[in-house]
Formats: C-alpha cells, structure tokens, sequence
C-alpha cells in the first residue's frame, strides 16, 4: 500500500498482501489528538517519521476528504513493518475546525450552531471508540506541552458509549474469525495508550544548565549539580506522573486493565515530548539528507526478516523529520541519551508484533488481559463489521444494529455537554417563574387576546432568567404548557355577538337542530350568549319586549321580529319583500359566495315561520314577475355603490332577472352580491298600520316607547300635477329634490302670502299632505323621531310638528345618533335607525320606496331590501323596520366605537319619491 486512502476504500478494496508478510500478525496503530495551523504539526507528519517516507503531505492532508469539516479516518498500511496506521482527523484539528465554521451559514442561530457542533464532538467520539475497538496502541498528539484535562471527561463518557454498545458490538461480530475474547470484549486487546506532546516555546533551556524557562532549577537539587536527565526527559516524567494521577483519580484506570477503555505501561514510557524547531531550519535539513545519504550508502541491500528486522529499525540512526535534538551525550553533564520518537514508539510496537501483549494490570493480584495478534484478513473482516454498525449505516443487514448504536450517543450528553446541562437546569428553574406570571391576575375563562397578553407576560419573565442553548426549546415548552392550560377549561368563546360583545361561555359547540343545550359534555353544547339584553319594538312599533344579543343574522334581522307578530302584528296587511323558493329538496348555499353561514342555534324556527310567512299573499303583492323585474332593476338605482357603471343597460336581460331556485344568498343582500340570488328570509318589513286617517297629527304616534314629544311625524306637502288645461306646463315633476319644494322659510305655493307661480286661485286640494318619521330606537327602547340629520322632533303645544319633511328627505339621515337619554356612564349611548313612518294620503299620487343604507365608512357597501324602488299604495299608513345588524360575506358591520365619526354610517338621501299617479284612484 504505497499511499494513503479513507479506512471505506480500504475495507472495501482487496488488498494484495506480499506473501512473505501475509501469514504474520499486524500491529494496528492509531492515531488522534489536536493539531495546529503551524505547518509539520499536523498528525500525519508523525507517520512520514516513522515510516522513513514522504507518505502524507505536509500540510495535512486534502480538503476533498471530508469537504464539510466533519470527523473521517485515513489508513496507511506498512507491509514491511507489519503496522496498520489509522489516522483520525476531526474539527478538534484546526484545519478541519476552519472547514466547520466556513459550511455553517451565516444566519444560524445559537442554538443550532450549539447543535451542529455538539453532532459533530458526537460523531468524533463515535469515531475514536472504532479506534479503541481495534488499535493495539493509540497515539494521543497534542499540539502543547501541557496536559488537557478534557480528556479526562471525553475518556469517561467514551467508556460509558462502550459499556453501553457492547452488546450491539458483539452481535455484529459474532460471526467473524477471531477468538471468543476478541468476541467477548469487541477488542483484539486492551489497547495501550501513548502521548506526543510537541515543544511550543514553553521550554527552553541554556546551554550547560539545567534550568528551564524562568531561572529555577527543573530538578530541585543543586545548581551546579549536572543532571542525570534532560529537561525535556524530566518534562517527560512529570507529564507522565500527572496523567497517571488525573485517570486514577477519576478511575479512568483501574487495576484491571481488562476492564479500562485503555491501559498505560506501568514500567516503560507512555509520554513523549517533540523537542521545537531549530532556529535554522535548513542546516537541520541539511543534517537530516546527509543522515539519510550516508545509510542508504552503508544499506547492505539484504532482506531482513523476523525479529532482527525490528531490532535493526529500532537501533538505527535516522532521526524524525522535525526532531533536531542532538543524540550523542551532553560533553558536560554526562546526561542520559533521549530517544528518537521511532525509538520510544517502536518498544511498544515490538511488544505487540512479537505476541508478548500488555501486562498493565497492577495491584495485589493482577489479571492477565487478553491478547491477539490477528493477521490482516481477520482484522479487515472485523473492522469492516464494526464500520458498517459504528459509522456507515447503509448496509440493509446491519441498519438495525447502526440505528440503536446511533440511539446510545445520548450517554455522552451527560459528560460533553456541560453547557447544555447548565443551560437546562437554568431553563428548568426559570419555567415555574414564567408559569406563575401567566396566571397571575387571570380570570377563569378567557379570550385569545389575554392568552397572548399573558404569554408576552410570561416570556418576558422567563427571558430574564433562562440562559443557554436550552432557551428555545424550553420557550417552545412555555408556549406548549400555556395553551394547554387555557384550552383545558379556560377558553372563552371567541365569537363575537352582532353587537361587538363577546359570549361569556367557555369553549363549546352549537347544538344541532332539534338538539338540546347540555352543559355536562365536554365540550358543553350550548347558544352563543353574551349577557347583553335590550328592548326593541316589533315590526309595527305597538308593542316592545326585552331579547337577546343576537349572534347571527336571522335570530337578529328574523326570529325576534317573528315571535312578536303572533303577539302584536300579524294580521296586518304587509307587502312581502321576495325570498329564495326552493325548487330541490336540498338547496345550497352560493359557491361562489364566502360569507359566514348562519349559525344553528334557531334555524328550524326560523325556517317554519319563513314557510308560514310565505306561504300567506296580502292585496298589496306583486306577481312574481314583477318581482323578478324588480329585483333585476334593483342595482340601477345605487348610484356610485352598484355594480354596474354609467354605461350599463337599464334593462337587464330575462337570464339575469330571474333568481335561482337551487342556490340562495348565505347573508344580506347589497350592492357587492351578484345578481340573481335570494336570501332565505327578509332582513326587512314593510307593514300597513292603517289607512291614512289612522294617524292623527295632533297626537302623534301613539306607541310606548317614545320619549315626551318626540313622536309626531313631520308634514309633507307634496304638490299634485293637474292635467287641466291652465295647469299644463307650469308644475313640474315632484321626485323629491331640491326644486319639489319651495326653499326654506318659504311659504307654500297656492297658500295665503306665497309666492309660487300658480296664482291666487289655486284650490287646497291641490297640494296633498304626507307625513314622514325616521324613528331612532337605543337598546333601553327609548324612541324618538328625527326632524334632521342632528335634530330630535320635540313637540310641546297642541297642532303637531311644524317642521316640514323636506330637511330629512334631502339629507344622508345618519343610521346612528348619540341619545337624547344619556345614561350616567361614561360610554356614549347610541340610538340606531330602525324604522320609517310613511303616511300615504289618499290622493292621486306614488310614493316610491327605495331604501339604501351604508352602515359603515367605505368600501363598506351598500344595503337594500330585496325589492327596490317600491311603489306605497295610497291612503295607508305604512312601516319600513330597517334591519336590526349588517352583515356582509367578511362579517358583521359593528356599530361604531367612541372615536370612530358617526357620519360614515348613513342612509342615503333620495329614500321617497314622489310623483302625481297617471290616472286619480277610484
């Protein structure tokens, strides 16, 4: 084997051993430990020593071995010598160290990086127990001339990996040709441990003396005293007494060497010091060519085999290619001869190759520790089984094996991560702190926004006291730990009420229809309920009751106004607004549509009484064509909030007319739905309280409710258009803008003092009176009507409102005023539209209603009934109830907060017109 190679390509090569060599033992040699950047220092150079060749390059060997910066082992087999050299190298050598840091990506985080590092010490330990497992002798090279006492710890944990994978060990050799010891205890021997430290400048000693660095004597005699040992042998027999001293003390050896990870010689020397450079390098290059020269000129050229071979390498005069101490005897002091590395390495080798094994065992009674010189093919067969269980894991038949081996690394944590065990213990004290600050000041069932509130509160005291590695995952744990405890019987509902008020039950579900409430399931089956009553009036305004907060749109816009119709108005005639008939069985919702779907609670209710709703016709219907009509023509009348632009045709065609039978609209109706679809139920009523006479200016609306004064309707004088011949051309078309009525402050036309241009002689039953209230209804039911967008009707004498209607019909009516009945909070009190007073005289004139409401600051939409641009019949007193809540595909329309503007929630003006009936009623 002329060059090095990965120990994979040699295990999977085939060797072809030279025949003299190949029935004889092999002395398998590893090596590990650190290097530095200095060049010669790295690991590899040692072989180039002992093996008299150019075998490794000098500054350590190639990046594309193991390009990432992880742990890999090189072979170098000397068939001549009869040694195996395993070399490890791993980011405990600098060069690899530099590779590490250059493949980690700039963005890491701590604790990844921590991670990154602690896998790779892992799979370094992985490594170099294979070494431990099949080495005769280890060679631990250290890049100083001091002990590292980390090796005590790394020894110790690798010990523990050992104990805790000889049983997987031994399954995967079982099979392999060796003696049942070497099967037993996964090693050919207990395998000797040996030390290189290099000379870094920590020890220099003057010519004749025996001092060392800082002038005191290394051996403590006299000065003058010449030494029987070096400085660097005395160096040698102090590091030797503090290793031996560290492991007994930490029982890394025991007196059976048998039972140790690794022994040391008790009479021979285990520690080597590589004296430092010289201070000119090429006289020492010099010196070594001609040292090599003149050998090769003495070389006799015959083979030697047998013993005498290693006599002869071990007598020879060749000296390390960075050792430059002089061999001959100190002239002065008589000094003992230090010995080459080959020299102190080879008696060692010798004892291995020449079957005589390691006697360390020490004590009282020692007990020899087993032994085996295998040749090559046995050590390849059990490195090869060790390698697939302990390193590669790819091979099918052993991947078993290699997953648990791998699972027994978590014996390490203990021993090499002393930061993360700090860090964890750290973390551990610090997750109660954090625990009690999230469920401090808590009450019992809460919302996600005071989980979330909590939680910041409880990392920001867990921050404070946790440190290390460990943060993140045991912060994952508080987060982990907080919500099990909220949604374990602390979760408020999240649902919200139309009203903005949250439920005040704890996490449950809807029940089903026809299902019953039950508090004992988990988790409990319950109604949405906020604990947020108020009084509003029926679809008439004669009767009022207290109901619940609504959480949906039918029990807010339906179901209540339903229950009091059997009570109050039920058997008043009405105009019905057109809704979804079902021609299937089983109708959908719109697929198209993403609106919330209407929650259960109620909905079988609702759907009978929709039925029975539907099912009744009053005089004052229109056939379903014309509905269809009205409904296709409803978007022409909202203006900048329709669909459609200025072009778009006046009248649609009969496909887009026509509403589905198969899908109906989940929500309301507005100007963002598409066409042609129908809500199950009406969110709007329009009712007939009574003929035209049915209301009596002088006493107003008589209705409970309503604040003092405040429930006369405002007069409406509307001009009719005669079609006698000195009328024709002087009257124009009332459609209720600005010029259908005088300005203000002005009298009207045809009355004593006006100034109109009808003349003197204009009859009174030309001017015909209506009547107009826009009713604000607050939660307390407190009722008023409005005589302007700010103004409140206050009637105090007799003869009724004086104010004309014309203000409040040419106006955007606000949809939310502050009450005039304030309670004695803090926190503004809204009244909300709810109603619209039309008195219809009995006159030949059309009144058409077309409501449009935008409960909210743009892109809010617009709302509308599902019939538009209605036409009143005459002489009836009629009630528009506007809906209760909004509600659109992306949610509620909330009433407004304290400091959001009023002005953006409206009902836009052009609500009533008003033109004169092309033929007189009968």
């Amino acid at each position: 084997m002329a060059v090095p190679m990965s120990i994979a390509s040699l295990l999977q090569s085939e060797l072809t051993e030279d025949p003299l060599y190949k029935d004889e033992g092999l002395c398998v040699l590893g090596i590990f430990g650190k290097s530095a950047m200095q060049p010669a220092s790295a690991k590899e150079s040692l072989i180039n020593t002992l093996a008299d060749k150019h075998i490794f390059p000098l500054f350590g060997p190639d990046e594309t071995d193991c390009p990432g910066g992880g742990s890999f082992i090189q072979a170098y087999y000397n068939q001549e010598s009869r040694v195996l050299y395993l070399v490890l190298t791993s980011v405990c050598d600098n060069r690899q160290l530099l590779r590490a840091c250059e493949s980690l990506s700039a963005g890491i985080g701590h604790s990844d990086a921590h991670d990154f590092w602690k896998g790779a010490e892992k799979q370094h330990c992985l490594q170099l127990l294979y070494l431990f497992s099949l080495c005769h002798v280890l060679l631990l090279v250290h890049p100083t001339s001091s002990f590292d006492v980390t090796y005590d710890r790394l020894f110790r944990a690798l010990d523990a990996l050992r104990q805790k994978a000889l049983p997987l060990l031994r399954a995967a050799i079982k099979d392999s040709p060796v003696s049942k010891e070497w099967k037993v205890n996964c090693r050919p021997c207990p395998p000797r441990l040996l030390f290189v430290f290099q000379m870094n400048g920590a020890l220099k000693v003057s010519s004749g003396t025996g001092l060392t660095g800082n002038g005191t004597d290394a051996g403590g005699g006299n000065l003058d005293k010449p030494k029987k040992h070096s400085p660097r042998r005395r160096l040698q027999h102090a590091l030797e007494d503090q290793i031996y001293r560290i492991f007994r003390k930490s029982r890394v050896l025991t007196n059976q060497s048998s039972n140790c990870l690794f022994t040391v010689p008790a009479n021979q020397a285990f520690v080597y010091v590589v004296p430092g450079p010289d201070e000119d390098p090429v006289g020492a290059l010099l010196g070594q060519l001609r040292a090599n020269c003149a050998l090769r000129e003495n070389d006799t050229g015959m083979p030697v085999s047998g013993p005498r071979r290693y006599q002869q390498m071990r007598h020879t005069a060749r000296q390390p290619s960075f050792t430059v101490e002089n061999s001959s005897l100190s002239s002065a002091g008589g000094q003992l001869v230090d010995c080459t590395l080959k020299e102190f390495l080879w008696q060692h080798v010798e004892l291995v190759l020449t079957k005589k094994g390691f006697d360390d065992s020490v004590g009282r009674n020692p007990q020899p520790s087993h032994f085996e010189l295998p040749t090559y093919t046995k050590w390849s067969q059990v490195a090869c089984r060790l390698y697939q269980v302990m390193i590669d894991s790819t091979e099918e038949e052993t991947a078993e094996l290699a997953m648990k081996v791998q699972a027994q690394l978590k014996v390490l944590e203990g021993f090499l991560d002393a930061d993360a065990k700090f860090s964890e213990n750290r973390c551990q004290k610090a997750l109660p702190l954090a625990h009690s600050a999230y469920q401090s000041n808590l009450p019992h069932n809460y919302t996600t926004t005071v989980h979330k509130n909590q939680l910041t509160q409880a990392l920001r005291v867990y921050s404070q006291h946790a440190r290390g590695v460990a943060f993140q995952r045991y912060a994952l744990q508080l987060h982990e730990d907080c919500y099990k405890f909220w949604s374990n019987g602390h979760q408020l509902c999240e649902e919200r009420s139309l009203t903005d008020q949250h439920c005040v039950h704890k996490f449950h579900l809807l029940p089903k229809p026809g299902e019953k409430p039950e508090m004992d399931r988990n988790p409990p089956i319950l109604h949405h309920n906020s604990r947020g009553r108020s009084t509003s009036s029926c679809n008439c305004g004669r009767k009022q009751a207290p109901r619940e907060d609504p959480f949906d749109i039918q029990a807010a816009n339906y179901d209540f106004y339903q229950m009091l119709e059997e009570k109050c108005c039920g058997k008043l005639e009405r105009i019905h607004f057109p809704v979804f008939q079902p021609s299937t069985p089983d109708p959908a919702p719109a697929c198209d549509e993403v609106a919330r779907p209407p929650e259960s609670g109620g909905s079988g209710e609702g759907e009978r009484l929709k039925e029975k709703d539907t099912a009744s016709h009053t005089p004052g219907d229109s056939t379903s064509l014309s509905l269809a009509l009205s409904l296709g023509q409803s978007t022409d009348s909202l203006g900048p909030y329709g669909d459609g632009g200025e072009g778009q045709e006046k009248r649609p065609s009969l496909v887009d007319r026509q509403p589905s039978t198969v899908e109906y609209l989940p929500g309301m109706l507005h100007s963002g739905c598409p066409k042609g679809l129908l809500p199950k139920f009406s969110s709007w009523s329009l009712v007939k309280l009574g003929p035209a006479k049915a209301y009596n200016c002088h006493t107003g609306l008589e209705q409970p409710g309503f604040l003092p004064g405040s429930s006369f309707l405002l007069p409406w004088d509307v001009v009719i258009r005669c079609r006698s011949e000195e009328e024709v051309g002087l009257s124009e078309p009332l459609d209720g803008g600005p010029s259908s009525w005088p300005a203000p402050n002005k009298a009207l036309t045809g009355k004593r003092g006006g100034v109109g241009g009808l003349g003197r002689g204009r009859r009174r039953d030309d001017v015909a009176r209506a009547f107009v209230g826009f009713e604000y209804e607050d939660s307390r039911g407190r009722r008023f009507l409005s005589s302007g967008p700010d103004k409140v009707v206050k009637v105090l004498g007799p003869g009724g409102a004086k104010e004309p209607a014309t203000r409040v019909l040419n106006a955007d009516m606000p949809l939310y005023i502050p009450s005039p009945a304030q309670g004695r909070g803090l926190k503004p009190h809204y009244a909300q539209l709810i109603r619209l007073f039309i008195v219809v005289p009995d006159a030949p004139l059309e009144i058409t209603l077309n409501p449009q409401v935008q409960p909210g600051p743009p892109p809010c939409p617009v709302f509308h009934p599902e019939q538009t641009e209605l036409v009143l019949p005459p002489d009836g007193l009629w009630v528009l109830r506007f809906p209760y809540a909004y509600v659109t595909e992306r949610g509620p329309c909330y009433p407004p907060k304290e400091n959001q503007p009023l002005a953006s929630y409206r009902v836009l003006k052009g609500i009533l017109r008003a033109n004169t009936a092309s033929t007189p009623p009968q």
